[in-house]
């Protein structure tokens, strides 16, 4: 399973910098989660780290 990012994301790019196997991108409207990459952190962290790290929230699991 893969995080998703909703409308509500502002681009700001916190997510992408923290992310650790490169699976968030500019988007057309807002930044995505490629879900071939995504591994919600297992391996790396405790926690999906693109959500700890959103200012608004915007990302949950899919």
């Amino acid at each position: 399973m893969a995080m998703k990012i909703s409308d509500d994301c502002i681009s700001c790019g916190a997510c992408e910098a923290e992310c650790p196997v490169g699976a968030i991108y500019a988007g057309d409207e807002h930044n995505e989660v490629d879900p071939a990459k995504c591994v919600e952190c297992k391996g790396y962290f405790d926690e999906p780290q693109c959500a700890a790290n959103c200012p608004v929230e915007a990302i949950s699991k899919a």
